[in-house]
C-alpha cells in the first residue's frame, strides 16, 4: 500500500511539476502578489488539477476493466507516450511569462485555471494516455492508493512552488524552471520504461 502511494506520488509529481501555465500563473502569483492570495491561488488550481487527474484515472480505469484488450493498448501506447512526454520535457525551453495578469478577481482566477486545465486538449490526451497506462498497470484494489499518492504530489507541489518562489523570488530563474523540466523528465521515462516492461510481461 505504502509503495503504491509513494509510486502515486512521484508519478503524479513528475506530471504536475513540468512548467505549464499553471504553475506559471502560480509563480508570478508568488512573485507579485500576498501569501494569503498565493495560496488561494494555489488551492484553486490544485482543486482542479486533481479533478482532471481522477477523471482521467477512474474514467479510463472503467473502461479498462470493461475490456482486456484494452488494457493490453493502454499499457503499449501508455508507454509510448510517457516516454515522449518525458523526453519533450528534457528538450523543452521554459521561459518566465510577465505578462500573465495576476490581479484578477478570484472568480476569475477560478476560470482561469479552470480552462486552463479542461479546456486544454494537451493536458487531457497527457493526463488520459498517462494516468490510463498507470491505471491499467494497478489491481483495482491498488488503483485508489495510486491516485491518493498522485493528488497528494499536486497538493505538496503548488504549495511548495507557491512558498518557495515566494521566499527566493530574486533567485528563482529560467535555468531553475530548466532544471526542474529535466529531473521531471529523467522521472517520467523511467516509468514510461516501467510501464513497457509491465506491457511485455502482459503480453
Amino acid at each position: 500500500m505504502i509503495q503504491t502511494i509513494l509510486k502515486g506520488f512521484t508519478v503524479g509529481f513528475a506530471y504536475v511539476a513540468p512548467i505549464g501555465m499553471q504553475n506559471m500563473y502560480v509563480i508570478n502569483t508568488a512573485m507579485t502578489q500576498s501569501k494569503m492570495r498565493l495560496y488561494m491561488v494555489a488551492l484553486i488550481t490544485i482543486f482542479f488539477d486533481i479533478s482532471l487527474a481522477l477523471a482521467c484515472f477512474f474514467g479510463m480505469g472503467a473502461l479498462i476493466e470493461s475490456a482486456p484488450v484494452v488494457k493490453l493498448i493502454f499499457l503499449g501506447f501508455g508507454s509510448l507516450a510517457v516516454i515522449w512526454i518525458g523526453i519533450g520535457l528534457i528538450r523543452s525551453t521554459p521561459k518566465l511569462n510577465n505578462s500573465i495578469d495576476t490581479k484578477k478577481t478570484m472568480l476569475q482566477v477560478a476560470l482561469s485555471c479552470f480552462l486552463v486545465t479542461w479546456a486544454n486538449p494537451q493536458a487531457i490526451i497527457d493526463g488520459t494516455l498517462l494516468f490510463g497506462g498507470f491505471r491499467a498497470s494497478l489491481s483495482a484494489e491498488m488503483s485508489k492508493f495510486f491516485i491518493i499518492g498522485s493528488s497528494l504530489a499536486s497538493f505538496v507541489w503548488f504549495m511548495s512552488l507557491g512558498t518557495i518562489v515566494s521566499v527566493f523570488k530574486k533567485a528563482f530563474n529560467e535555468k531553475s524552471l530548466k532544471m526542474i523540466n529535466i529531473a521531471c523528465g529523467i522521472v517520467i521515462i523511467y516509468y514510461g520504461i516501467k510501464l513497457g516492461i509491465k506491457f511485455f510481461e502482459t503480453i
